[in-house]
């Protein structure tokens, strides 16, 4: 490959990547001195999506958002991302409700399955109070 501008083609492996190298090529690229195939070529790098790997990991951009995390946001994103985070609160509630109102009607549903068994087999089916628990102790006593 020819030399441009005097920059040489290098071919590299991945053990030669050191945490210093993948820093100073993530803040050439975040500076606006190169791009990331220009990265490639003059360092070496085999793969574009090496450096977007080392640009998401390392770097200031909030992949998340698409945004500089560095750059404040305006007080318009602020207010639309809390109007995005109440939106979906809202409707976490509302399909919390729904279900404490479905399983309200199940309990309601079992209560009455209970009652009509006891009445047509004449047996009691719920228990009237809990037993008390009974400690070692007493158990050894209640043998002897």
């Amino acid at each position: 490959m020819s030399k441009e501008s005097g920059e040489e083609y290098v071919k590299r492996t991945q053990r030669d990547y050191t945490i210093s190298f993948k820093l100073q090529v993530v803040s050439e690229i975040e500076s606006g001195a190169l791009s990331t195939h220009g990265a490639c070529r003059k360092y070496g790098i085999q793969a574009r999506s090496t450096v977007v790997m080392w640009l998401r990991k390392h770097g200031t951009f909030d992949w998340e958002n698409q945004t500089p995390s560095n750059m404040p946001k305006s007080e318009a994103q602020k207010l639309l991302e809390l109007e995005q985070e109440v939106k979906l609160l809202r409707k976490q509630k509302a399909f919390l409700e729904k279900q404490v109102e479905r399983s309200d009607k199940k309990a309601i549903i079992f209560d009455m399955m209970i009652n009509i068994a006891e009445k047509e087999y004449n047996i009691p089916i719920r228990k009237n109070s809990l037993p008390g628990q009974s400690t070692p102790f007493e158990k050894k006593n209640k043998k002897a």
